[in-house]
C-alpha cells in the first residue's frame, strides 16, 4: 500500500463523521500537504473496490465514506444531515424472509434510519429556530458539529 493510500485510510478510519472526499482531503492535507484532491478520489475508489472502506449513499446523496468496512447500519438526522453508526445487532434483517417475500437474492443489506439527532432535539426544545436556518444555509454538518463538513462534494477534474 502506498503511503498516500495508507494515510487516507488512517484518516478515514479515525473519522466518526462519515466525511465527503473533500472533507477527507482537507484532513489528509494536514499530514500530506502536497496531495491532490484527485489523488484522494482515486485512492478512495481503490479502497472501495478492495472493500477496505464503504461508499455511503444516504438520503439520496452520494459521496460520503465510512472507514468501517464491516456490515453495520446508519442513522441520519433529517434536520442537520449528520450520520451515526448503528451498533451491530441493534437492527437485524432476515435475508431468508426477504427472499421469500420478494424472490430477490440479496447481495447486500443497507438499512437507513432517519430521525432527529440530540443536538437538533435540544435546539427544538430550546426554541432555537435560528439553527435550522443556519444549517439549511451551510448544508449538512458532520457528527462532530462542523458546518458543511458533511455536504456533498462536486467532483473536480485534474488538469
Amino acid at each position: 500500500m502506498t503511503r498516500q493510500r495508507r494515510v487516507i485510510l488512517e484518516e478515514l478510519r479515525r473519522a466518526e463523521d462519515h466525511p465527503t472526499a473533500d472533507a477527507l482531503y482537507q484532513r489528509v492535507r494536514r499530514r500530506l500537504p502536497r496531495i491532490s484532491l484527485g489523488t484522494v478520489y482515486r485512492n478512495l475508489e481503490v479502497l472501495v473496490r478492495q472493500r477496505e472502506v464503504r461508499r455511503l449513499r444516504v438520503g439520496g446523496e452520494a459521496g460520503r465514506f465510512d472507514g468501517r468496512a464491516e456490515a453495520h447500519h446508519h442513522v441520519r438526522c433529517v434536520r442537520c444531515g449528520c450520520l451515526a453508526d448503528v451498533p451491530a445487532g441493534t437492527c437485524t434483517i432476515s435475508v431468508e424472509d426477504v427472499r421469500r417475500a420478494t424472490g430477490f437474492r440479496l447481495l447486500e443489506a443497507r438499512l437507513e434510519l432517519t430521525g432527529t439527532c440530540r443536538d437538533c432535539q435540544a435546539a427544538e426544545a430550546g426554541g432555537a429556530g435560528n439553527r435550522t436556518k443556519r444549517a439549511a444555509a451551510v448544508g449538512p454538518r458532520s457528527s462532530k458539529g462542523k458546518p458543511g463538513a458533511g455536504s456533498v462534494p462536486r467532483k473536480r477534474r485534474q488538469t
